[in-house]
């Protein structure tokens, strides 16, 4: 059990510091903040290697990580919705790890994008909520905040959950075989 705990906090570690590399890579950037990248990826592959719990923990870790590196902060509570809860609702997309069969391989898909799409939902409502509390003064005239809000964050947050998992997809294999479902 100890060797586990050692080998989970080493990856948890390992991936908060390629999602953070990750950060720095954007493959398009918000005028006002958020970008596409691929910054969620490592936090899903923790999630559906060790579960929701070890996801989690590794999201909160990486949203502290991204708050010590460039922090936009209005308020306490926009802090605690924009940085560490979004990131660890990213790592909700575990509950769905011990559905992942790779023998029955038309289910793992479904399984694997509903997953996915748990956690970027998470993460979609923690930075809806910020942007319709504190951010609702940058609506268009006569657009509701609660629509900006929505096509702001769904712009850039679709387009990243999209390509984690294109890109998950063809390491399913090793996240779930080697060791992570086995030791669980």
């Amino acid at each position: 059990m100890k060797r586990n705990q050692v080998r989970i906090m080493t990856e948890i570690g390992m991936a908060v510091a390629l999602a953070a590399i990750l950060n720095f890579i954007p493959l398009w950037r918000m005028a006002q903040g958020g970008s596409v990248s691929l910054e969620m990826l490592p936090i899903l592959i923790i999630a559906l290697r060790w579960g929701a719990g070890s996801g989690m923990m590794a999201g909160v870790v990486y949203g502290l990580v991204q708050l010590a590196l460039g922090p936009f902060i209005i308020h306490p509570a926009q802090l605690v919705l924009d940085y560490p809860l979004p990131y660890m609702l990213v790592g909700l997309a575990g509950i769905f790890s011990n559905k992942i069969n790779l023998k029955a391989k038309g289910s793992t898909y479904g399984w694997l994008l509903l997953a996915v799409f748990t956690g970027g939902l998470g993460r979609f409502i923690s930075h809806f909520l910020s942007g319709i509390i504190f951010f609702a003064q940058y609506a268009p005239e006569g657009q509701s905040p609660w629509v900006y809000s929505a096509i702001y964050n769904i712009s850039y947050l679709l387009p990243s959950l999209l390509l984690c998992y294109i890109i998950i997809i063809p390491l399913i294999k090793n996240i779930v075989i080697n060791e992570g479902k086995n030791e669980r």
